[in-house]
């Protein structure tokens, strides 16, 4: 089986500046076989936020013997300074201390949240003594209770803002690809997925989270052998999360369940047999589903075509920054109006927003927002020059998606499920004649990210010892 291929964003733009002429598919770098990005899903770690927590108890209030080299800590009427073994300094406010206290006063250990309201940090607070350990740190502060706090040394590092520490890490296991992904796209088997007699509850589980990784790192996942009824697609859905409900939904158990053909029941170009380009679904909801699954029913003879359009948003997003910067800035910073106005009783206009969304904190693309045919009217709130700009940019763009090098076709059939991360990955199809029946559902952005979070905490290696599995619960959240 030939590997297919995936393309970094830093090795086009190697590339371009070099000012070599070459293909698109030469910019391409082999980072998987076929059966290392097979496997390679299986592993369970922990994030990243989890992996530098202590896994040791709470120091006792021993002296702390000479031989311990530990940080440096100092206080002052505003903030307490740690000097670390390598020299380097943090220093963190009083008050964003004594904030983030996890005592049983300050944190309810079984809900997870605070417990104290910020009218309750006084302003002038400091501390009175600081304690190291081999752990880490007991501040008692200058409160009438004379309130004491412990914080890790390892949960320090990582929140350590003044400077930071760690480097906030961006999603580099996210896997970008193109149209060679066609030679060995993601897939899972329906029965590693629910729970039968040769296939115990855990098994089940753990075959979520390999498929809910591929997802996450290539924003889509097929399944195979998904027996071809309405009922057991939406149960198989619910194993992921909770189903969205929206004007589309068709209703067999609580709602959010779709079931359609080319009926023109809903005012969608979905519901014709028209071809639909590439786009993302939802860009009329301020807040777009995440995943969007599709399960072909039936598309007997002679009814054919119908193909599957899949385009990885992110990788053609990283063409257009290399080769055309000014439009990749333009498109994510422009804001544009988005409508569903024709389906009876519906009128969506959601909060304008730009083609590329960015993490305010990473700066990295986490949203892709494209639908042509449900743009709004432009030009809301933007300067003459813009107008003129955001076309030459969306030509740039949609010129990107087209291309023979970003589509991945597809025909679907009878069994096969394809989860998409909405987000992410753009879909469409080619036109079709006969009665296609297609059943699916969206599961919102933060309800499936949870699914595989805690699925990751779940079969992650945690500490043995009981205070320091306490002591782990009670610091890994929240970040």
């Amino acid at each position: 089986m030939t590997p297919f291929v995936t393309i970094t964003r830093r090795a086009v733009a190697q590339t371009i500046r070099s000012g070599k002429s070459a293909p698109l598919a030469t910019l391409a770098r082999s980072r998987y076989s076929s059966r290392a990005f097979q496997t390679s899903t299986a592993r369970t770690a922990p994030s990243a936020a989890a992996a530098l927590l202590p896994t040791t108890n709470t120091p006792a209030a021993e002296s702390v013997p000479d031989r311990v080299d530990l940080p440096v800590v100092k206080s002052d009427e505003s903030k307490v300074s740690i000097r670390w073994q390598d020299g380097r300094v943090s220093k963190f406010h009083n008050r964003y201390l004594f904030d983030h206290c996890r005592c049983e006063k300050c944190f309810h250990a079984a809900t997870k949240q605070r417990l104290k309201q910020l009218s309750d940090i006084p302003s002038d607070i400091h501390a009175g003594t600081v304690q190291p350990s081999p752990t880490g740190v007991t501040i008692a502060w200058s409160t009438p209770d004379s309130h004491t706090s412990y914080f890790p040394w390892s949960f320090l590092q990582t929140a350590s803002y003044d400077p930071p520490l760690v480097k906030v890490k961006k999603s580099e296991d996210k896997i970008l690809w193109n149209s060679s992904i066609a030679k060995s796209p993601p897939i899972v088997e329906y029965s590693s997925l629910v729970p039968s007699a040769t296939v115990s509850e855990e098994q089940a589980e753990r075959g979520v989270l390999r498929w809910l990784t591929k997802v996450h790192e290539f924003g889509f996942c097929f399944v195979s052998g998904v027996p071809v009824t309405p009922e057991d697609t939406e149960a198989l859905i619910r194993r992921i999360g909770n189903i969205r409900e929206t004007h589309f939904q068709y209703c067999i158990a609580d709602g959010g369940f779709w079931d359609f053909t080319a009926d023109l029941k809903h005012g969608d170009m979905a519901y014709t047999n028209e071809p639909l380009p590439a786009h993302t679904d939802n860009t009329y909801f301020t807040d777009p589903s995440s995943l969007q699954i599709f399960h072909l029913l039936s598309h007997p003879p002679p009814g054919k075509g119908g193909s599957s359009l899949l385009v990885d948003a992110f990788y053609a997003a990283s063409i257009l920054e290399a080769l055309h910067p000014d439009a990749y800035s333009t498109l994510s910073r422009l804001a544009v109006p988005s409508h569903a106005s024709g389906s009876e009783g519906t009128l969506l206009r959601p909060l304008a927003q730009p083609v590329f969304k960015h993490d305010a904190i990473t700066g990295e693309l986490v949203q892709v927002k494209w639908n042509n045919e449900d743009r709004g009217v432009l030009g809301k709130g933007w300067r003459s020059e813009d107008v003129e700009a955001w076309y030459d940019a969306a030509s740039k763009w949609e010129e990107a998606v087209k291309s023979a090098d970003a589509e991945y076709w597809v025909q679907l059939n009878p069994g096969t499920m394809v989860v998409i991360d909405n987000w992410r990955v753009m879909h469409g199809r080619s036109t079709f004649t006969g009665q296609r029946r297609m059943c699916g559902a969206y599961v919102g952005h933060d309800d499936w990210h949870s699914r595989l979070e805690t699925l990751r905490r779940k079969f992650a290696d945690k500490p043995k010892d009981e205070a320091a599995r306490k002591e782990y619960e009670i610091w890994s959240v929240g970040w």
